[in-house]
């Protein structure tokens, strides 16, 4: 592993210091600082544009200055072999540059022919994309590149001259295909692609889950995928048992190795051996203890850091991931609302207590991300302090989101929530840490969720929404405002929040929000999935008032969360893309 630092070369200087310009004497050590002292800038002006493209050049450049030195020391510059002992994983597009840079350090600095250089580089880079999302793939304007990295630039311009040579000898006269597949993006603004030079550059491209790599070769990467069908291939993500089983839950982890010993710890397909336990009474006591104990810790964080006091017989509902529209937190928020208003309006027979825990941190430039972080904790302030509510229900916002919390959060979760839009989730780990630690899940069939369901059965999943399909189906003629007006509960939820019940004192806050509920345009059709979404919110109380029956569909969640683990992902890349030769470790 490799930290690196931007440092300046000279990091004071004296003739400008002594002729009064104090600020311009640090300018170049503070210049240099700023590259890698905060990772991923805001990237929302051009500033922050800047200086992002100019950490990922840095951190790339250095990680690849670095093995090539190591190959040198050993082999000289013979790098006849450096392909087949090196291989270089490219995570998402942020590393992308490392193409171009690689073919910079084998031609200018170490005088190799392009055409080797070539060879090098597009056996030695492989490619994971970690989203569906069109906008989320990094495209930056030439003219910035031109500006920061001219030769890079040159270079780019090269294997596009190239690569689109290749394209044209396959498909004579296609132009519009040679537009669509070209790294640079035509325009008023020209643009390089950077996930397209990571799949020219690589010779494989994989997704994190089934349905991601599926829509991958469908979709975003239809034209590579036709071109180089051999080159693509799925690679379902993974978590580490040993940290989000083994040690963030002691008690749990302490039950299953006195049930079936401890090699699950390096093996998880053992927990399947669990199944068995699934109907054993005294398992399932000491079961309900073990997770009893751990919302207890999450119970107790909680009081400390935020003075609220939850109820430990209460479904933990929990959903804490990146806050972005997709993911749609929003649609929880709009559940949570309904409840409360059934409460207000005395519709309690047969009620389950439900605490909901919603964390996430939003970019530092997406607006709407913040204003529904801004939605979900004045909703909460409103709840948590109305008398009529009292136990009933709690809603919190966890501030300060990182691993350590959710080291305490999974262990203690009931219900995890997994409620993107089909078809807009690459893979998603939470939904596997909370499986693991025997949380049930609610969700649709997106990501490593429909692997999930699978493995456990749909009986012990709780399903709902749109299918992708569906989801594309409806985009032509979707009216969300006429499926608010079809139903009763979705329209009191709506006007609580139009009416500025949430927002006294911040008259039109949440007008933003509204507007692309309602929008017909809303790409992440969370009107569409609302009453599915309630539907399905039934069937999980339900379920948690049978205490037995919940507990039983636990440890089922738990024994079957074997096929996610790293180790199974890790061997995967390896057996089919790095091609590595293992290292036994001696006991």
């Amino acid at each position: 592993m490799r930290l690196w630092k931007a440092s300046a070369t000279e990091e004071f200087d004296l003739q400008e210091f002594n002729a009064g310009d104090y600020a311009e004497s640090v300018a170049a050590k503070n210049t240099a600082e700023n590259i890698t002292m905060v990772l991923y800038p805001n990237d929302a002006n051009e500033n922050g544009k800047a200086l992002r493209l100019q950490q990922q050049y840095l951190l790339t450049s250095a990680s690849l200055q670095d093995v090539i030195g190591g190959w040198i020391g050993r082999h000289g510059n013979n790098f006849t072999n450096f392909a087949a002992k090196n291989c270089f994983q490219l995570n998402d597009t942020h590393p992308s540059i490392a193409v171009a840079e690689l073919m910079r350090l084998l031609i200018d600095i170490h005088n190799l022919p392009w055409e080797q250089a070539w060879t090098i580089t597009s056996q030695t880079m492989a490619y994971t994309n970690h989203t569906l999302l069109p906008e989320a793939l990094e495209r930056w304007p030439v003219t910035l590149v031109k500006q920061l990295l001219p030769r890079i630039m040159e270079i780019i311009f090269e294997i596009n001259a190239r690569f689109l040579a290749e394209v044209s000898a396959h498909y004579p006269g296609d132009m519009e295909r040679i537009a669509r597949m070209s790294l640079i993006e035509e325009g008023h603004t020209q643009y390089v692609r950077m996930a397209y030079l990571a799949i020219v550059g690589s010779y494989s491209v994989n997704g994190v889950a089934e349905l991601h790599s599926k829509l991958l070769q469908q979709g975003l990467f239809k034209d590579f995928y036709e071109f180089w069908p051999h080159k693509f291939n799925n690679k379902t993500n993974g978590v580490t048992p040993r940290r989000w089983l083994a040690a963030c839950n002691p008690e749990l982890s302490q039950l299953i190795t006195e049930t079936i010993g401890s090699a699950w710890i390096t093996d998880l397909s053992q927990l399947s051996r669990l199944k068995a336990y699934a109907d054993d009474p005294q398992f399932k006591q000491r079961w309900r203890e073990a997770k009893q104990q751990a919302k207890q810790k999450l119970i107790d964080l909680k009081r400390r850091e935020l003075n609220i006091e939850f109820d430990h017989d209460a479904l933990f509902d929990v959903q804490v991931k990146r806050i972005h529209e997709y993911k749609r937190q929003l649609l929880n928020v709009l559940h949570v609302i309904h409840l409360y208003d059934r409460i207000k309006r005395h519709d309690t027979q047969n009620w389950t207590k439900r605490c909901v825990l919603i964390g996430g941190k939003a970019a530092p430039g997406y607006f709407m991300a913040k204003r529904i972080i801004k939605l979900i904790n004045n909703v909460a302030n409103v709840i948590n302090n109305d008398p009529d509510v009292g136990n009933k229900l709690k809603l919190m916002f966890l501030p300060n989101y990182s691993v350590s919390a959710m080291e305490k959060i999974c262990p203690g979760t009931d219900l995890s929530e997994q409620i993107s839009t089909a078809g807009k989730e690459a893979s998603g780990t939470g939904n596997m840490k909370f499986m693991m630690n025997g949380a049930l899940t609610i969700g649709t069939l997106d990501g490593a969720n429909i692997e999930i369901r699978e493995e456990v059965g749909e009986e012990n999943f709780f399903l709902f929404g749109l299918t992708e399909d569906q989801v594309e189906a409806m985009k032509k003629h979707y009216d969300p405002k006429a499926i608010i007006e079809q139903d009763s509960d979705l329209q009191r939820v709506i006007n609580l929040i139009e009416c500025g019940h949430f927002n006294r004192f911040e008259p039109g806050i949440f007008d933003p929000i509204l507007a692309s509920l309602t929008s017909p345009q809303d790409p992440w059709m969370t009107v569409a999935d609302f009453r599915s979404y309630v539907e399905a919110q039934k069937r999980v109380e339900h379920a948690y008032q049978d205490k037995d029956l919940w507990t039983r569909m636990s440890i089922l969640n738990c024994a079957a969360s074997g096929k996610f683990s790293t180790d199974r992902t890790i061997t995967e890349y390896n057996n089919e893309i790095w091609r590595l030769t293992p290292i036994k470790i001696k006991d």
